[in-house]
C-alpha cells in the first residue's frame, strides 16, 4: 500500500479516516488533559500545533474509533462527549480591527446558533462568555475551549502600535473569559508562535500554565529521533537508495538539515515536521520548512537594529525572561528570532540562567542567510543564486581577482546613510558572503573590533585573508605575516595564498587588494 503523507492535512479525523502516517503524541496529549486545566503553548510555524488542537478536539467529542490503535486508546477510560469551542485565527488576514471583530463574529454566531444562545450582547467578550455558560449548561459537561494561533492578529500589527492595541484590548476581554467562567471550563488551550506577555493579553491570564519551554511537553509537536526511525524507516531506506547512499549516511543528512530544535534546556532535539514529510513525498532533500515563509520582518529588526550578523552563528545570549516575552522588540529582535523558529537552544548556563541560541540547522542557517543577501549586498534578489554559484567556482578555482572583483561588486552601492556604521556594514556583508560560502568550502571568519580574519579551504587552494578599514592593503598582509596566521597551515599540501584588503570610507567599498 501507498504511503500517505500528511501534509497540509491538520485535521485529525481527516488524517485517521484516510491512512494518512501519523506520529502518535495522544499519549502527551492524555496526559496534558489529565494533569491541569488551563494551557498557553508557543511553536514555531508549521510545527503540528493545529494539528495537536484538532487531535484534542476529536478526544473531547469522544470520537474513540479514531484513535484505535493509539496510546490513548489504553489510557482513557471514560471518553466523556463535550461542548468544544474551536477558534482558529491562522485562517485571515488582519489588516483591521474590523477583520477581527468579524472573524470572531463568525465563530460566535455559529455557537449561539448551536447553543441556543440570544445575541442580545454586543461585546464579542460577553457573547463568548454567555455562550461558554450555555454549553454547559445544556449538555451538563463544562465545555474545552480551543484556540489554534491566538497571536496571528498582533504578529500582522508589529510596527503599527495603534492597531496592535485594538487588536490586544479586544482579545485580552475575549480571552479574559478564560478566567471569569472557570466553573464551566474542563479544559483550554491557547496556541501561537510568540508570547505577548508583560503589556498584552496575557497579563490576567494568571491562571494559564505556559508549556513552551517544559520538559514534560518538549516533544509535543515535531518529531523525535526515535519518531523518525519508528514511523518513517522505510521511506529513509527508500530515500537513501534514491541517493545512492547508505541508511547512516541518509539519517545524517536528515539530521543535519532538519533537526535540532531544542525548546527546553533538557529537551531533545526535534526534526521539522513539514520538512521531513515533503522530503519523503517528494524523494529530495531541500529547504521546505523555510520556503513558505519569508522572514521579512526579522530582516527588518535586524537592520533597525544595526545587529551583527555574526551573532548568530557565535551565539547569541538571551534570559528566559527574554525567550519568554515579547516586548521592546524594536531593540531586541532575538527573542521573535526564537520564538519563530530560526534561532534555537544550543546551550544553558545553570548559575546565570542564561541560554545560548543558535541556527537549528543547515536548512534554517542556509535558507535566513540566503534571504539576508539582497537586503545587505548589492545585488538583485533573482542573481542571488546565479551569483553565489560563480562566487564559488571562482574561489574553487584559485581565480583571486575574479572572485575579489565580485565581492567588490557586492559591496558597491553602499547608502551614505551607513557612513557610520561602515564597518559593521563591511562586517555583515562579509559574513553572509562568506556564510554561503562556507556551504561549498570550509569557511571560518572571525571578528573582534575592526578587524576581520577568515579563512577558507577548497579542494586545491586555501585562502588566509585580513581586512583592513582605512587601512592599506600592505598593512593587512603585513599583520598576516607578523601574527603568522598561515602557520596552522604549514604542513598541508594545498596551495596556500594571503589575501590583504583595504576598505575605503571615501568609495565605501574594497579599495585595493593584495595576493602574496
Amino acid at each position: 500500500m501507498e504511503r500517505l503523507y500528511p501534509i497540509g492535512i491538520q485535521n485529525f479525523e481527516d488524517l485517521r479516516r484516510n491512512g494518512y502516517i501519523y506520529v502518535d503524541k495522544t499519549a502527551l496529549i492524555h496526559r496534558l488533559v489529565r494533569t491541569g486545566k488551563y494551557y498557553f503553548l508557543g511553536r514555531p510555524r508549521r510545527f503540528g500545533k493545529s494539528l495537536m488542537i484538532s487531535t484534542l478536539e476529536a478526544y473531547f467529542q469522544g470520537k474513540r474509533e479514531l484513535f484505535k490503535g493509539l496510546d490513548v486508546e489504553k489510557l482513557e477510560k471514560e471518553w466523556t462527549v463535550r461542548p468544544v469551542l474551536h477558534i482558529d485565527l491562522n485562517g485571515q488576514e488582519y489588516k483591521s480591527r474590523q477583520d477581527l471583530e468579524d472573524m470572531l463574529n463568525s465563530y460566535l454566531a455559529k455557537w449561539e446558533k448551536m447553543y441556543g444562545c440570544e445575541t442580545s450582547e454586543k461585546s464579542a467578550s460577553l457573547r463568548f462568555s454567555a455562550i461558554i455558560r450555555n454549553a454547559a449548561k445544556q449538555t451538563g459537561q463544562n465545555v474545552a475551549i480551543l484556540i489554534d494561533e491566538y497571536d496571528k492578529p498582533l504578529i500582522q500589527a508589529i510596527g503599527n502600535e495603534k492597531l496592535q492595541d485594538e487588536y490586544r484590548n479586544t482579545l485580552k476581554a475575549f480571552y479574559g473569559n478564560l478566567k471569569s467562567c472557570d466553573g464551566y471550563i474542563k479544559f483550554a488551550i491557547l496556541t501561537g508562535v510568540t508570547r505577548f506577555s508583560r503589556v498584552s493579553i496575557f497579563s490576567d491570564l494568571n491562571n494559564l500554565n505556559d508549556i513552551t519551554m517544559d520538559d514534560n511537553y518538549s516533544a509535543l509537536c515535531g518529531i523525535t529521533e526515535k519518531e523518525l526511525k519508528g514511523n518513517f524507516e522505510p521511506d529513509i531506506r527508500q530515500l537513501a537508495e534514491k541517493m545512492n547512499i547508505s541508511f547512516d549516511e541518509t539519517c545524517n543528512r536528515l539530521k543535519k538539515l532538519y533537526d535540532g530544535y531544542h525548546f527546553t534546556e533538557n529537551g531533545e532535539g526535534m526534526y521539522n515536521p513539514f520538512s521531513l514529510l515533503n522530503t519523503f513525498y517528494r524523494m529530495e532533500l531541500d529547504n521546505y520548512w523555510f520556503a513558505t515563509g519569508t522572514p521579512t520582518l526579522l530582516v527588518k529588526m535586524l537592520k533597525q537594529n544595526d545587529y551583527r550578523l555574526s551573532n548568530l552563528t557565535e551565539g547569541v545570549q538571551a534570559s528566559s525572561y527574554e525567550l519568554n516575552g515579547m516586548e521592546n522588540t524594536e531593540n531586541n529582535p532575538v527573542p521573535m528570532f526564537f520564538q519563530t523558529g530560526y534561532l534555537t537552544i544550543k546551550d544553558y548556563d545553570k548559575e546565570f540562567k542564561t541560554y545560548t541560541l543558535g541556527f537549528p540547522n543547515e536548512e534554517v542557517e542556509h535558507g535566513f542567510i540566503n534571504f539576508l543577501m539582497p537586503s545587505y549586498v548589492n545585488i538583485n534578489e533573482h542573481e542571488s543564486a546565479f551569483q553565489i554559484m560563480n562566487f564559488v567556482k571562482e574561489v574553487r578555482a584559485g581565480k583571486i581577482d575574479d572572485f575579489m572583483a565580485r565581492l567588490q561588486s557586492f559591496m558597491a552601492g553602499t547608502p551614505y546613510e551607513l557612513a557610520r556604521q561602515q564597518e559593521l556594514h563591511y562586517q555583515n556583508v562579509l559574513y553572509i558572503m562568506f556564510s554561503l560560502l562556507g556551504f561549498y568550502t570550509e569557511a571560518e571568519y572571525h571578528t573582534s573590533q575592526g578587524r576581520i580574519d577568515m579563512v577558507v579551504k577548497t579542494k586545491e587552494y586555501i585562502y588566509v585573508m585580513e581586512f583592513k578599514l582605512e587601512g592599506t592593503a600592505e598593512e593587512a598582509i603585513k599583520q598576516i605575516n607578523e601574527k603568522q596566521y598561515a602557520a596552522p597551515f604549514a604542513s598541508d599540501p594545498r596551495k596556500l595564498y594571503k589575501i590583504g584588503v583595504n576598505f575605503s570610507r571615501e568609495t565605501r567599498n574594497i579599495e585595493r587588494w593584495i595576493v602574496e
